[in-house]
């Protein structure tokens, strides 16, 4: 199985067997996603353009204008950057949002697409942003806006890293197949090399962080059904059983 970019559903690898978890037990509700505060008269450094894609189509009239307004290094030369993100629909501005990133890769791209899945892109309020240097290895950063009525909401954001074929990233489900639906669930995969074993083919599978959210009042609400930051699936193979397709 190939491991895409998260603008797309990753194929589901089936028939295995999960962990028990009494989602009652460890169903934790997630406070909304805060961003910075947003201003229009802040120093400018640099601005780049970033087209939003449906169906892998580029949409000529709706982008996203990322304004870098600010970028400090630490002592040990990690760069955080903020950046004013501003929305613009048939070629008007609608929204902004600011954001704050740290450990920062010169050479960094942005991309954007509708949709919470590929196959539910088209007219879509959801906005997918992603942020990271274009080769393996590197972490990149993503964020799940919606984008309604010019009212916008950061609904989600995660950090993903893949590596030949290894990694961690998050999978969005919309069981609706519905563009604009009213529920949906994500969970973080990960395939990382079992060290412990001799076999430097063999992998682990795990997932984790298994997160509904839910639309009520018009604002997004999230709720983290498993234990945080702890496997509730696990599955030991190689690493050509979990790359190719069933």
């Amino acid at each position: 199985m190939k491991i895409h970019t998260l603008f797309f559903l990753l194929v589901l690898i089936g028939c295995q067997k999960t962990k028990p978890t009494d989602a009652t037990s460890v169903a934790e509700i997630i406070e909304p996603q805060e961003t910075l505060e947003v201003t229009n008269d802040e120093k400018i450094i640099k601005t780049d353009t970033v087209s939003i894609y449906t169906d892998g189509t580029e949409s000529s009239t709706d982008y996203v204008l990322a304004h870098l307004v600010d970028q400090q290094a630490d002592k040990d030369s990690i760069v955080t950057v903020k950046y004013r993100l501003d929305f613009y629909q048939n070629k008007n501005k609608t929204a902004s949002s600011k954001i704050a990133i740290k450990g920062f890769e010169k050479g960094s791209e942005w991309m954007a697409s509708y949709g919470l899945t590929s196959e539910s892109s088209k007219n879509s309020p959801f906005i997918q942003i992603s942020l990271g240097y274009p080769a393996c290895g590197y972490s990149h950063d993503h964020y799940l806006y919606y984008l309604k009525n010019k009212e916008l909401q950061l609904v989600h954001q995660w950090s993903t890293m893949t590596d030949s074929g290894w990694g961690s990233w998050v999978e969005i489900a919309n069981p609706s197949t519905n563009s604009d639906p009213k529920s949906f669930y994500c969970k973080t995969v990960a395939f990382v090399p079992a060290d412990e074993d001799e076999n430097m083919d063999m992998g682990i599978l795990t997932h984790s962080d298994s997160i509904s959210f839910e639309l009520k009042d018009s604002k997004w609400k999230k709720v983290l059904l498993s234990a945080k930051d702890k496997p509730y699936f696990e599955k030991k193979m190689t690493f050509d059983q979990f790359n190719s397709v069933e």
